[in-house]
């Protein structure tokens, strides 16, 4: 039995302990077929080997690979315009077989989530934590994904299991390196689950799962460089740029609880767990939002009551939430001129949801940044918000089923 430490405050992990990942990933010829097919389906082949720069013969061969294991399937046959021209029978991903399986381990909860290969949320469960122990969360994990599956898979068979949670993962060992809210330090997850599940599964970051999925799935503007800055519990980043994450020499790429936030932060400030004031975790976070919430006599219980009190339009919590907004802003505006990305998509509900908090992040970006000139364009609120946790893991598993599609996977049926 893999023994886990006991859910407590330790000191950090020196870098010379964290073993390093191994290279980039990169798509296999199949992968950028397939991913050409995601992008532009139903697609005819020969657009596939305009866009991926293959040959006809290659796009072709990769294509019955595809079919084969049942990820796309043949449109109805098309012509060209007014009928002329050879048919073309387009591809298109297959929704109808396979799905995969998702995981977020939030700090107060964790969410279990069905996802088919369109990155389409089929179902979602989420429930909170009884203690942090991390043996007890990915046990109950692993018990509650059959329950799910059996209620909604519709016979689509699960091809694997992706986990996200927040502070630093190393996905390639599939270990939660540190997640100092848990109290969690060198968690096999990947271990744990696979023997629990039987299922191929893959670990990453929630900011960094996210930012894939945007590319994936949702925002355009982040294929050719983005910054995600995901802001809950946890407040951490993830970079990217030619589709490809940076994730750093130990995996520790997109820390950013502890960027100051100046002497205009709050005099009230709540002190970080680093012994500082004014870092932005410690001023933004779900659990900073709560308790100024209760210094205004708002009562709300969790985070979720606070923001359906912002909802619903109560002016305390409105106001909460923007000047949240506004904090965040000066964070996105130092990530804007540090990483001059194509775009910067924050995951935070009161810009996903309340208008006036995305006019005054962007209005914050506009006055601190020296390098983004239009924040309407290039600052945006989360594709996935309404489903941004059960986003997160399966995310992190079609990520690697659209990376190497002809790997290991052992639902699908083998490669001919």
């Amino acid at each position: 039995m893999t023994r886990l430490p006991a859910p407590t405050r330790s000191r950090p992990p020196r870098r010379s302990e964290i073993p390093a990942p191994g290279h980039a990933r990169r798509p296999s010829g199949t992968g950028s077929v397939l991913g050409a097919i995601l992008d532009h389906g139903p697609v005819a082949r020969s657009t596939v080997a305009r866009i991926t720069g293959l040959s006809p013969a290659a796009v072709t061969g990769h294509a019955a690979q595809l079919l084969s294991r049942g990820l796309v399937r043949q449109s109805a046959e098309t012509t060209g315009p007014r009928g002329l021209g050879r048919p073309h029978v387009p591809l298109e991903i297959d929704t109808s077989r396979f799905l995969v399986a998702g995981a977020h381990i939030a700090v107060a909860h964790s969410t279990v989530a069905l996802m088919d290969l369109r990155g389409g949320v089929v179902a979602e469960e989420r429930r909170p934590h009884t203690d942090t122990n991390p043996r007890r969360i990915l046990d109950g994990l692993a018990a509650r994904l059959p329950l799910l599956t059996a209620a909604h898979a519709a016979g689509r068979q699960v091809l694997a299991l992706g986990v996200a949670t927040g502070h630093r993962v190393d996905p390639a060992a599939g270990v939660v390196v540190e997640h100092p809210h848990l109290g969690w330090r060198a968690v096999p997850v990947r271990e744990i689950l696979t023997a629990a599940t039987g299922l191929p599964v893959h670990v990453d970051s929630h900011s960094r799962a996210l930012a894939r999925a945007e590319q994936m799935f949702g925002e355009v503007s982040t294929r050719r460089s983005t910054v995600l800055l995901f802001v809950g519990a946890v407040v951490d980043a993830a970079f990217a740029t030619s589709g490809e994450l940076h994730r750093g020499p130990r995996s520790g790429a997109g820390s950013v609880a502890h960027l100051p936030l100046g002497a205009g932060g709050s005099g009230d400030a709540e002190p970080c767990r680093c012994g500082r004031t004014g870092c932005l975790q410690s001023e933004v976070s779900e659990r900073a939002m709560v308790r100024r919430a209760a210094e205004q006599g708002l009562h709300a219980a969790t985070f979720q009551e606070l923001l359906d009190h912002a909802m619903a339009g109560e002016a305390r919590a409105v106001e909460l939430f923007r000047r949240r907004a506004r904090l965040v802003g000066r964070a996105a505006a130092l990530l804007l001129d540090m990483f001059d990305p194509e775009c910067l998509v924050v995951v935070e509900p009161g810009a996903g949801r309340l208008p006036e908090c995305l006019a005054d992040l962007r209005e914050e970006v506009a006055m601190r940044s020296w390098v983004c000139d239009d924040p309407e364009r290039a600052v945006v609120p989360s594709s996935f918000t309404g489903s941004v946790l059960a986003t997160a893991g399966g995310a992190v598993a079609l990520d690697a089923l659209y990376a190497d599609p002809l790997g290991p996977w052992p639902a699908l049926p083998a490669v001919s």
